[in-house]
């Protein structure tokens, strides 16, 4: 594997809407530094969802970029999901919580998974794509930072699953708007999972559809 694109980008306004989003992501040609809260100089708009130290990465591997490209039948350039980093050769149906990438210097670890809004709808220009993402069970993938440090597009990526029981983001993924077990609940918190999902779950609240 290895990073074959670092996306950025600045807030801009979505058409028809009144705020302000990130998600418009462009590939740039340079090292970056990526600190504790994602790439240095990328927007985060909306930090109620979005953003924080347990989702300070968004990534895409390219298997799944090409599977949604197919999908759409339409060229899909690299930030078009608004995610960050572009790993060559991963599939996001593989990926579960703890599972971690060494980027170069850096150390990103998966927490949660992405999942659809309104604002991925208004960026794709279709109102049911929240529903598409759902049923397609290929969710971006939220990093938080082990080791921060510079990366440059090209580097090589290691891959290392997590040693305990494996939770994949597609499992998560699929509990939104749903109640869940009481045993499917401990299974989840004993993963490393990111600070909303967990505040959630242990309140015993349905994860946010």
């Amino acid at each position: 594997m290895k990073l074959l694109a670092i996306c950025t980008g600045s807030a801009e306004r979505l058409p028809g809407k009144s705020y302000r989003t990130g998600i418009y992501k462009a590939p740039v040609n340079a090292a970056m530094m990526i600190d504790t809260l994602g790439v240095v100089g990328d927007a985060v708009c909306n930090r109620k969802h979005h953003g924080g130290p347990d989702q300070a990465i968004l990534l895409e591997g390219t298997l799944t970029l090409d599977w949604w490209a197919a999908e759409l039948g339409r060229d899909l350039p690299f930030g078009t999901f608004g995610e960050n980093l572009v790993i060559d050769g991963l599939d996001n149906r593989d990926v579960a919580v703890g599972d971690r990438l060494r980027i170069g210097e850096v150390i990103l670890e998966a927490t949660c998974p992405r999942s659809p809004c309104n604002t991925l709808a208004a960026r794709m220009e279709d109102r049911q794509f929240a529903k598409r993402f759902l049923r397609a069970a290929r969710p971006g993938i939220y990093c938080r930072v082990i080791r921060q440090g510079t990366v440059s597009p090209g580097v090589p990526v290691e891959y290392e699953p997590y040693a305990g029981e494996r939770v994949l983001l597609s499992e998560l993924l699929a509990t939104l708007g749903r109640n869940l077990a009481e045993n499917e609940r401990a299974r989840f918190l004993a993963a490393p999972i990111g600070t909303r999902l967990r505040a959630m779950f242990e309140a015993g609240a349905q994860p946010e559809r």
